[in-house]
Parts: C-alpha cells; sequence; structure tokens
C-alpha cells in the first residue's frame, strides 16, 4: 500500500503537515519565494495526494502554511534567477508581481517574449524601449531592432507604452492595417499612435512594401477591463497581449488582478503560458 493509500483511510495533523511541508518545499525551490502561492494550490496538492476532501481541515492547513512561510521569512533565495532566450529575472524582478508593485520592464518583456513564442510566426512584441528609442533618435535608431523580421507578414504586433509612470498598449492589426491603443485606465494618448503609424509607414517604404504605405486606421478600444487603481496597468497590459495574442476575450476585471499577477509569476518561473 502506499503512502497515499495509507493516509486515505486516516489522516492525522503529523501526516498533513509532513504532506504541506514537502509541497512547500518544492514549491518554495521552484520559484524563489511564496508569492504566487495561494492557498488552494496547498488544498489542491493534499486532495490530488489524498485522494479525498480535505476542505473541514482548512483551519489547520492554513495555520500551518502560515508557519511555514514565517519560519522562511527571514531566508530569501537571493540568488533565485529565471532566464528565457536573452532575457533574466531576478527575485527583485519578480517581486514586482507582489501585492500592489508597479510591473518594471524586464518583467514586462521577458512575459512578451512568452506570448509571442506562444504564437509562432503571427506575432511579434516590441521590447518595451522600443517606444522611447522611437521618440529620442527617430526612425534611424530603431530600424535595426525589426532586420531580421518582416513585420508585415505578421498578423498581429504589441507594443507596449510606457509614458512617465503608467503603462498602456498599441496594437497592429497588420491585416486590416488597424492600429488600436488600449488603455486601463481610460486614457487616450493619440501620439503615441502617431508615433507608430509614421514608423510603419516609414517601415513599409525601407522595406518595398507599397500597400502598406496608406489605408491605415486608427482606433482607441472602449468598453475594456479597467482597473480601479494606479498600480496595476502593468498587468492589465500583460492580460491584454495574452488574449489578444492566444485570440480570447476580455473576460477579466480588477478583481482578478491578484490572482493574474499570482499566475504571470508563475509563467515567467515556468517560461511558458498557463491556463
Amino acid at each position: 500500500m502506499t503512502k497515499a493509500q495509507l493516509l486515505t483511510s486516516a489522516t492525522g495533523d503529523e501526516e498533513i503537515t509532513e504532506l504541506i511541508h514537502d509541497y512547500l518545499e518544492e514549491f518554495y525551490g521552484k520559484y524563489g519565494s511564496f508569492i504566487p502561492l495561494s492557498e488552494n494550490d496547498v488544498l489542491e496538492n493534499l486532495q490530488r495526494v489524498l485522494n479525498k476532501d480535505v476542505s473541514d481541515r482548512k483551519p489547520f492547513i492554513f495555520m500551518e502554511i502560515m508557519k511555514y512561510q514565517a519560519a522562511l521569512a527571514n531566508a530569501p533565495m537571493s540568488n533565485f534567477k529565471v532566464s528565457y532566450n536573452k532575457h533574466s529575472l531576478t527575485l527583485e524582478d519578480l517581486s514586482t508581481l507582489d501585492g500592489q508593485n508597479w510591473l518594471n520592464d524586464q518583467v514586462i518583456n521577458m512575459y512578451g517574449e512568452l506570448v509571442m513564442d506562444a504564437v509562432p510566426h503571427k506575432v511579434h512584441f516590441f521590447n518595451s524601449f522600443f517606444h522611447k528609442q522611437l521618440v529620442t533618435r527617430g526612425y534611424e535608431g530603431v530600424k535595426r531592432w525589426t532586420k531580421k523580421v518582416d513585420l508585415f507578414s505578421k498578423s498581429l504586433l504589441l507594443i507596449p507604452i510606457h509614458l512617465e509612470i503608467h503603462w498602456s498598449l498599441i496594437t497592429v492589426d497588420m491585416p486590416n492595417q488597424h492600429i488600436q491603443f488600449y488603455d486601463s485606465q481610460g486614457i487616450h494618448f493619440r501620439y503615441p499612435v502617431e508615433n507608430i503609424l509614421r514608423y510603419l509607414l516609414t517601415e513599409a517604404k525601407e522595406k518595398g512594401k507599397p500597400i502598406f504605405q496608406k489605408g491605415w486606421k486608427m482606433i482607441v478600444s472602449k468598453c475594456i477591463p479597467q482597473q480601479n487603481n494606479d498600480s496595476d496597468c502593468g498587468v492589465f497590459v500583460l492580460q491584454y497581449c495574452k488574449c489578444l495574442a492566444l485570440g480570447k476575450p476580455f473576460q477579466f476585471s480588477q478583481e482578478d488582478m491578484p490572482k493574474v499577477r499570482k499566475r504571470i509569476y508563475k509563467e515567467l518561473c515556468e517560461c511558458r503560458l498557463l491556463e
């Protein structure tokens, strides 16, 4: 009889505690912190291992989780690092996904690469520094960024825009020649959209694509999920990117942001998108 089968018939506090500690130890090693942990993660693991409902033990289970976390509070994995392609995230970077922190460029850019790679050859994600470079140095300052990329063969371009302390998103629907602006506070900054239009017109001329040198339409997205705080704009941008790239509807709201933050953290550590 396996350990799980033995525990199924009569599960005491010590046995449950051991299973909790085993799971949390593995979780901590995998993610470098407990930032992406939810109590349901632990409950689902226990129910899977024991093959029975443990909801009646929730108070005890949650207390054990708190005790384990408290014991490791002063022992962070400061050398924890996640790498994907040319991207590298430290625990400090990943910690921007905790609570109400503002996401940094490193998190935005690595996640964008995961989104892009989830839909090969169809989506191109621009580095978050692209627009700033375009503004300060013009087309000449960014033309090498797409030296090996045919933007006009893509279905969708995703361009995160960071203006002072706020993240927005510009998308380009290449087949329909639509440039669209998404903002989780309902703000419309016209000049970034115009910057991207000028960039695309110049790129089309440089790459010999006359069909893309006219016929563009600029659109402001309305009736999209909105934030009700000052800290989740980056999370909304990443969620917009994921849904648009995968062709999924925007079925999320401000209430989902704590859960979305945890999921994004896990996706970055696992280097793949999760449901």
